[in-house]
C-alpha cells in the first residue's frame, strides 16, 4: 500500500502564519470591540463625561449669575470638564476587564500559546486600549467643553476653544483618562482578579487623597500633590493653584503610576503560568 500524500490547500499553502506584533494588535482590537463590557463601559463614560459636564455648567453658571460672580473669577473651562472625574471610574473598570476577563474565561491561555514570549501581548493591549481610550476621551472632552460653554454662554460665562488653557484642557481629558485606563490595565495584569484590581485602582485614585487629608497640613500639602488623581487632573485646570504641580508635570507624575503598574503586571505575566 502506498503512503497517502496530503497536499495543503492552495489558500493556505505559502501563507505566512508567523505571529507578529501587528497581528497581535489586530487580534486585541477584535477582542476589545467584541466584548459587551467594552460598549457598556464606554457608554457610561460618555454619558458621565458629557452629560455631567453640561449639567454642571448649567447649575454652576446659573448660580454664579445669581450671585453676580465676575467672569474673571469663574473657571468656565474646568466646570465644563468636571464630568471626567466620574468618567474615570468607567474607564478604570474597563481597563481592568480588558485583561481579567481573559483570565476568568481561560482565553488568556490561547493568547499566550499564540504569543509565548508574552511581552507582545501586553504591548498589543496597551496599544489598542490606550489608542481607543485616548481617541474617544479626547472627543468626549471636546463635546463636553463645547456643550458646556454653550450653556454657560447664556449666563455670560462661556469661553471659546482659543481661550488660554482651553485646548490643553480638552486634550488633557484624553491624556488623563488614558493614564487611568493604563493604570487599571497594569493592575489587572498584576492582580489577575477583577475585584482585587478594581479595588487597587480606586484605592490609588480615590482613597489615597482621603487618607492624605488626615495628615498634618505641612505634610499633606507635599504628599497630596503627588497622588495620581490630584497630579493628573491639573491638566484641565486653566490656572495653576498653589501647592500643586503644573499641568504637564502633573500628568507626567500620574503617568509614572501607570508605567509602574504595567511594569509590575509584565513581571507577573512573565513569571507566572496562565
Amino acid at each position: 500500500m502506498s503512503a497517502a500524500v496530503v497536499e495543503r490547500p492552495s489558500s493556505v499553502a505559502g501563507t505566512d502564519l508567523a505571529v507578529t506584533q501587528r497581528r497581535i494588535i489586530t487580534s486585541e482590537w477584535i477582542k476589545l470591540r467584541s466584548l459587551r463590557s467594552t460598549w457598556f463601559s464606554l457608554g457610561a463614560a460618555i454619558l458621565l463625561d458629557i452629560g455631567l459636564g453640561i449639567l454642571f455648567s448649567g447649575l454652576r453658571g446659573n448660580d454664579a449669575a445669581t450671585h453676580q460672580v465676575p467672569a474673571a473669577d469663574f473657571d468656565s473651562i474646568e466646570v465644563s470638564l468636571r464630568g471626567m472625574f466620574l468618567a474615570q471610574l468607567a474607564v478604570g473598570v474597563l481597563g481592568v476587564l480588558v485583561i481579567t476577563g481573559e483570565y476568568a474565561t481561560g482565553m488568556i491561555r490561547a493568547s499566550l500559546s499564540a504569543a509565548p514570549r508574552r511581552f507582545p501581548v501586553l504591548v498589543g493591549k496597551v496599544a489598542v486600549f490606550g489608542g481607543v481610550t485616548f481617541t474617544l476621551s479626547t472627543l468626549m472632552g471636546l463635546i463636553a467643553f463645547l456643550g458646556g460653554q454653550a450653556v454657560l454662554h447664556t449666563d455670560g460665562y462661556g469661553v471659546s476653544l482659543s481661550s488660554p488653557g482651553a485646548a490643553r484642557a480638552v486634550v488633557g481629558v484624553g491624556l488623563y483618562l488614558t493614564v487611568v485606563g493604563l493604570l487599571a490595565l497594569g493592575c489587572g495584569f498584576a492582580f489577575r482578579s477583577t475585584g482585587g484590581a478594581i479595588a487597587a485602582v480606586f484605592g490609588l485614585l480615590l482613597v489615597l487623597p482621603l487618607l492624605a487629608q488626615a495628615l498634618p497640613n505641612s505634610v499633606a500639602d507635599h504628599v497630596n500633590k503627588y497622588l495620581p488623581m490630584v497630579a493628573g487632573s491639573q491638566i484641565i485646570a486653566p490656572h495653576q493653584a498653589p501647592n500643586v504641580l503644573g499641568p504637564w508635570t502633573g500628568i507626567g507624575v500620574s503617568a509614572l503610576y501607570a508605567v509602574v503598574a504595567l511594569a509590575v503586571g509584565l513581571f507577573v505575566l512573565m513569571r507566572r503560568d496562565a
